[in-house]
């Protein structure tokens, strides 16, 4: 009786080493993400998530080398390298959206529903302790035009109250979207507005932006204008105007609830 020996083709070390490095570059995007949440915020401190993707790159590059090889000799490990190939996806995922984000939206860091007379954040002491000195600086007439094409639905919320009431329910919607109210004052006095100065945090890298809300007075009614502006970089990837349509739902929400 003769043995028949079998010999298996070995699996490819590209495919190996793909989801090695897949698996290292998730761990190290992780930790960097949890550093930079608990961290000060700078653009300094983005540079281990950036170097991170050095490795998720690499790796889905030998996760293509690893499907040819395996086509070309026969290898085994095909399993291996989609499962890095996908993980690599996943993790280049929000990479693409941001870079797409890029390449349609306008470059800004700073948006307000009235382009022509933004509302201006407070100085006073409270304030600028809060935003540690920081006041965001005005944004030329021309990037506020093309912030109207960019987000055409940034617009001013009209409503069909009295002034004390739409200051009432803007810092409501301030709470209930979890934002830091810093101060605000009534409508009344000599200019008749009311204001409201906030800050936000993103979700994921936990970033602050400045946000400024103003009440004003009209004949049928009042006039709600909110500014939001981030503090790190010329460009917020939509960001703030995401953040204007959530407190615009909100603030409906409220006066229908009323």
């Amino acid at each position: 009786m003769h043995r028949r020996l079998v010999f298996e083709e070995p699996i490819s070390r590209a495919a190996i080493w793909s989801r090695r490095l897949a698996l290292f570059g998730l761990t190290v995007v992780v930790l960097a993400v949890l550093i930079f949440r608990f961290g000060q915020p700078s653009l300094e401190r983005l540079a281990p998530i950036a170097g991170a993707y050095v490795f998720v790159l690499l790796a889905s590059l030998l996760a293509l080398a690893a499907f040819v090889r395996i086509w070309q000799e026969g290898h085994r490990g095909v399993g291996i390298a989609v499962q890095a190939f996908l993980l690599c996806l996943l993790l280049l995922a929000p990479v693409a959206y941001g870079g797409f984000q890029l390449a349609t939206l306008p470059f800004l860091a700073d948006v307000s529903t009235d382009i022509d007379e933004p509302p201006a954040f407070s100085r006073s002491r409270v304030a600028l302790t809060a935003r540690e000195g920081r006041v965001p600086p005005d944004v030329p007439a021309e990037r506020r035009r093309a912030q109207r094409q960019g987000y055409p639905k940034a617009l001013p919320i009209v409503l069909e109250l009295p002034a004390e009431v739409a200051y009432d329910i803007a810092r409501k919607a301030c709470v209930t979207l979890g934002w830091q109210v810093l101060e605000g004052a009534a409508p009344g006095g000599r200019s008749g507005a009311g204001r409201l100065d906030a800050i936000a945090r993103s979700r994921v890298l936990r970033l602050y932006d400045d946000i400024t809300i103003r009440i004003r007075p009209r004949a049928d009614g009042s006039r709600i204008d909110i500014r939001s502006a981030s503090r790190l970089g010329g460009f917020d990837f939509g960001a703030n105007a995401r953040r204007i349509a959530a407190f615009e739902e909100e603030v409906k929400l409220l006066v229908e609830l009323r």
